[in-house]
């Protein structure tokens, strides 16, 4: 029997998501005995028109040859996996979607007129229809595995979308919302540190965040910006009151919610909100 044929594909990202395959290490040798990887140029193999039983996808979608390129994917494709928060929500160049793109061609380049961009710039589904949405930024190699594992065994592939406090209660990792953090940064001059900082609370979105990284930012002390995704039955307005509570300001709240979603109509309808408020309070 013939191996099922597998593509990767790029769109506007910074690579991370498919270097999660690269990150494999021996097991893409095992991966590339059950399968045959026609399509991944960053390991060497490039069929972009090759007829596919899967595509992983990465990146946003930014311009009109992004468009059709996407189209073309998706009718010689089997299944379409979106790789990232990239690709499954905009991610982090969607926050361009927050602002005047154009204004920013015109600061950036002295001829704007070349570039050739979108006003905005979207997840894949918004153009095509998507069978599976990986998470993460980047994903990482055992999401991978375990997906095209189902997929090979002909059976659904399974995600969990429980809270990421739930990760970090597991983990016994202090709660980013509640404490206090310090940070220290030194600058040592004779062996004397002449210099510290100390902030408060961070506006973390874990409440809201499916689990699924190994709550990697708070293991560090760093609040988690929701990279893996929307949690089952998220709710934004709880944590927005919850973060006002903790003296964060509307604006400050919205930007985070729509740091990696300005797609997420949810956390979209949060933001507007909050902006309101702010702009009646102001």
């Amino acid at each position: 029997m013939d191996k099922p044929k597998i593509a990767i594909h790029k769109f506007a990202s910074c690579d991370g998501c498919q270097l999660a395959f690269l990150n494999m290490g021996p097991e893409l040798l095992e991966l590339a005995a059950m399968v045959n990887i026609v399509h991944f140029v960053e390991a060497g193999m490039v069929a972009p028109q090759e007829e596919v039983d899967i595509a992983f996808i990465e990146g946003s979608i930014s311009t009109e040859e992004d468009i059709e390129r996407i189209k073309f994917i998706r009718k010689i494709s089997r299944q379409v996996i979106s790789l990232g928060a990239c690709a499954s929500s905009g991610g982090l160049q969607a926050l361009r979607n927050l602002a005047d793109g154009e204004q920013w061609l015109t600061e950036l380049y002295p001829e704007p007129q070349y570039i050739q961009s979108l006003k905005n710039t979207h997840p894949l589904k918004k153009y095509i229809k998507v069978d599976f949405e990986v998470w993460g930024c980047p994903v990482n190699a055992g999401q991978i595995k375990q997906l095209i594992s189902s997929l090979l065994l002909g059976a659904k592939p399974q995600q969990t979308r429980d809270r990421l406090c739930l990760e970090c209660k597991r983990q016994q990792r202090v709660c980013t919302l509640v404490v206090k953090n310090r940070v220290v940064k030194h600058l040592v001059v004779k062996h004397l540190v002449v210099k510290q900082q100390e902030t408060g609370q961070q506006a973390c979105l874990g409440p809201i965040t499916a689990a699924g990284c190994g709550a990697l930012c708070p293991s560090v002390g760093r609040a988690c910006y929701g990279c893996y995704g929307l949690a089952d039955n998220p709710e934004p307005h709880a944590l927005s009151m919850r973060l006002e509570g903790l003296g964060f300001i509307g604006r400050e709240i919205a930007q985070k919610l729509l740091m990696i979603h300005s797609y997420e109509e949810s956390l979209q309808k949060e933001a507007q909100q909050l902006s309101t408020k702010q702009r009646d309070i102001l």
